[in-house]
């Protein structure tokens, strides 16, 4: 097994692990957080329902600067989503990742701009 294909493996089941134990409502919607090498993305899921609340991106977006100020940004952007939608508290779903720099940037933001996880 080459060392990508280790790394994508032990990715994949850390994030099969948050995932039995991650689910989100209508009440509580979970906060899945998508980061890439050139974007960062969120998205307020209701897995009961199986719809998307609200989502942020920064693709199409003029935003510059380091990935962890685009995170901010994107952290910032559905805080704000989420409040027009009428929802105060969400799970975090980190998706596999570490919660360091780029995702804990963007729950900073979040929870600045007054989501509670």
């Amino acid at each position: 097994m080459s060392n990508l294909s280790h790394k994508l493996h032990n990715r994949a089941q850390r994030k099969h692990r948050i995932r039995s134990t991650v689910h989100g409502t209508a009440k509580r919607p979970r906060l899945s957080v998508s980061v890439t090498n050139l974007h960062v993305s969120a998205q307020l899921i209701d897995d009961e329902a199986h719809k998307t609340l609200a989502a942020a991106t920064t693709v199409g977006s003029k935003q510059t600067g380091t990935m962890t100020d685009k995170a901010s940004w994107v952290g910032g952007e559905i805080a704000k989503k989420a409040k027009s939608a009428k929802v105060k508290q969400v799970v975090f779903d980190r998706n596999g990742k570490l919660y360091h720099g780029r995702v804990k940037a963007l729950a900073d933001a979040a929870r600045k701009e007054g989501l509670e996880f």
